[in-house]
């Protein structure tokens, strides 16, 4: 595994000198330190959690008090299934051992917040007790495998299903480390080939892979490393185009950074998916950049090779005939909420989850009605990729008295909710994500009322839109393919993007730099105006801005560049 020119960065220093992942991270869990070292630090992601600190606190403390440390702890749950007894035992781990929450990521997982280091053993080792884990949510290997969960009447859907399972097993990590540390696994001697596809140093990065369907893109396929999209035929899964090199990480102010939508390779059966998709990890793993981790993503790599130097390599390395891609329409867009018939007979329902924390408020008790509705009828639970909730394998009375309980909690039901609420998505950012330098998931629902508000006198409130909002320029809630994005700059502060949509396959413009937070509805009013008079039947408002900026072919690159792009320009001199 060669290092990028410029030598390694630290982080693959400590990757190496870990011992696969062991680092010292049981001796310290075992001390009264409030927290880990640097090293540890880069390791425990690999073990499924993230050092955090309530920076809310920060401005509390006294001056040279320590931080409040606290741990996120993420479970990977592949295509977001789960049984009813999981949910509920996450539920009394995030009682026991959180801060009471759950938080539906948009991968597909659960996270916990606010664990205390005292609670880190015992939140893992519950997690594993109830046949879950944390290995593979974090870390520089292939994370949580996604795929379009909904049981809809139809094999394709269980073919994503079962791939996103295999692709999963493939590719989690080997080390006996985790189960050392967190499950009082016997202590092993390392060896060389106690990973026999990570090696020592593990990937350059993060990997990341979705599995759609060429009926139903619910889980964003061309944001990921691998994309693979079920060709469905009749019903049936014909086989898979393999789509490479997606992403939506970038650094502000860093104009050789960028979001990326991934790149058709090629066209495979079925049977080859996990193949392929170890394929494309191994090239990263011996090719990626292992010097700069800000382009230490597969999208680099891309971009310095070309696709036909890619397709020659990943072709030198597999066991099969990669064919042509096959030609795809736009691709639909599906976020399952509400009730459905299930492939059965049986129904499923959808419920929407603000920024997909399970949580009671004051106004909503949202998490005291989905425990009342699992304890009730055990349902399958199943998370999707825009941080909702299906309930599965319900019967006609059931699926009734779901609706019946939710309202009873003060929960209204997804479907009479205005779009731009039902589709929008926010990360968890401050206070306790080290990345973030702005307000997201506590700042979206504000926003939103004021844009349903705007929206409804402008007669658009029933008119489809994605809005999407972060704390740093990252990327994990997908703003660069959003109709509409606020993405956070620094302290209160936001950049705007226009121009995505609710398919996922186009990339934003920046529309304003530097907007206050009070600002956003005042920046966007000139272009929603002009939407409501302009836009042509059932144009939503990201083709709308395409068109009148006058893009003859889709954007598939994003720069971390701040200057603000010919279509800024020209809504400007329109108001």
């Amino acid at each position: 595994m060669a290092d990028a020119a410029g030598g390694e960065s630290k982080v693959e220093i400590a990757k190496r000198a870990s011992r696969q992942l062991r680092g010292s991270i049981a001796e310290t869990l075992a001390s009264e330190a409030s927290h880990f070292g640097d090293d540890d630090v880069h390791l425990l992601k690999f073990h499924g959690t993230y050092q955090q600190d309530d920076r809310d606190a920060r401005k509390r403390r006294d001056e040279g008090g320590d931080k409040a440390w606290q741990f996120m702890i993420r479970v990977a749950l592949p295509a977001g299934v789960l049984s009813a007894a999981q949910y509920l035992a996450f539920e009394q781990l995030a009682d026991g051992y959180a801060n009471g929450t759950l938080r539906v990521t948009t991968r597909q997982g659960f996270q916990f917040h606010g664990v205390l280091k005292t609670g880190l053993k015992a939140t893992i080792a519950g997690i594993n007790h109830h046949l879950a884990t944390t290995i593979s949510a974090c870390g520089d290997v292939q994370r949580n495998v996604m795929g379009c969960c909904a049981p809809l009447a139809d094999l394709g859907h269980r073919e994503v299903q079962r791939t996103a399972e295999a692709i999963a097993a493939e590719l989690r990590p080997r080390s006996s480390a985790y189960y050392e540390i967190w499950l009082d696994g016997e202590r092993q001697v390392t060896t060389e080939d106690e990973e026999p596809f990570y090696g020592t140093q593990y990937l350059p990065r993060k990997f990341k892979t979705a599995i759609g369907l060429s009926t139903d893109n619910c889980v964003d396929i061309y944001a990921h490393d691998v994309g693979l999209l079920a060709i469905v035929e009749q019903g049936t899964v014909s086989g898979f185009n393999l789509i490479v090199g997606g992403g939506l990480g970038m650094t502000h102010n860093k104009g050789d950074t960028f979001a990326h939508l991934g790149e058709p390779l090629g066209f495979l059966a079925p049977d080859h998916a996990a193949e392929a998709t170890r394929t494309v990890a191994a090239i990263f793993r011996d090719h990626g950049n292992r010097a700069d981790r800000k382009h230490a993503r597969l999208k680099y790599l891309l971009k310095d090779w070309g696709i036909e130097r890619f397709r020659e390599e990943f072709q030198r390395r597999v066991s099969f005939e990669l064919a042509p891609p096959v030609d795809v329409p736009p691709l639909p867009y599906h976020d399952h909420i509400g009730r459905h018939r299930q492939a059965d007979g049986r129904w499923f329902y959808g419920v929407f989850i603000q920024s997909g924390r399970i949580v009671d408020t004051a106004g909503q008790r949202l998490k005291s009605a989905l425990h009342e509705i699992v304890t009730r009828h055990q349902p399958g639970v199943q998370l999707t990729a825009q941080q909702n909730l299906l309930f599965t394998d319900l019967s006609a009375v059931a699926v009734d008295d779901v609706e019946r309980v939710l309202r009873n909690h003060g929960v209204t039901p997804g479907l009479e909710l205005n779009p731009v609420r039902r589709y929008s998505m926010a990360c968890p950012a401050l206070p306790t994500c080290g990345l973030a330098v702005a307000e997201s998931e506590r700042a979206l629902p504000d926003i939103l009322e004021q844009l349903e508000a705007e929206l409804e006198s402008l007669s658009l409130q029933d008119e489809p839109i994605t809005v999407r909002m972060t704390g740093c320029p990252n990327g994990c809630a997908r703003p660069y393919t959003a109709d509409l994005a606020f993405v956070g700059r620094s302290l209160d502060l936001y950049h705007v993007y226009v121009g995505g949509r609710l398919a996922g396959d186009r990339v934003v413009d920046l529309y304003q730099a530097n907007v206050r937070r009070g600002d956003l509805l005042d920046t966007v009013r000139p272009l929603l105006g002009r939407w409501s008079a302009e836009r042509e039947p059932g144009e939503g408002l990201g083709d709308f801005y395409q068109r009148i900026i006058g893009h003859s072919e889709r954007r598939t690159v994003l720069t971390g560049r701040e200057e603000p792009t010919a279509g800024l320009v020209q809504i400007e001199v329109a108001r």
